[in-house]
C-alpha cells in the first residue's frame, strides 16, 4: 500500500510541476479535462495517497530497524 501510495503522491507531483511550469494539466488532459468525473476520481486517490504518506514519517520501517541492530553489533 505504502509504494501505491507513493507512486499516486510522484503522479500528482508531476501534475503540479507541469501545472506550475507549463500551465498544462496532465491529468486533466489523460482523463477528459479537470472537472470530468475520471479526473476527480484520479485527483482524489492522489490526495488521499498524500494523507497516507504523512503515515510515513511516524513509521519505523524494517530497513531501519535491521539498520539500529546493525549499528548496535548484532549479526543477521
Amino acid at each position: 500500500m505504502d509504494q501505491f501510495a507513493l507512486l499516486l503522491v510522484i503522479i500528482g507531483a508531476i501534475n503540479w510541476g507541469c501545472i506550475g511550469i507549463f500551465g498544462f494539466d496532465v491529468v486533466g488532459w489523460i482523463f477528459g479535462g479537470p472537472v470530468s468525473t475520471l479526473s476527480r476520481i484520479i485527483f482524489t486517490l492522489v490526495g488521499l495517497a498524500g494523507i497516507w504518506c504523512i503515515s510515513l514519517f511516524f513509521r519505523d520501517t524494517e530497513l531501519v530497524e535491521i539498520g539500529k541492530r546493525r549499528a548496535e553489533g548484532e549479526k543477521f
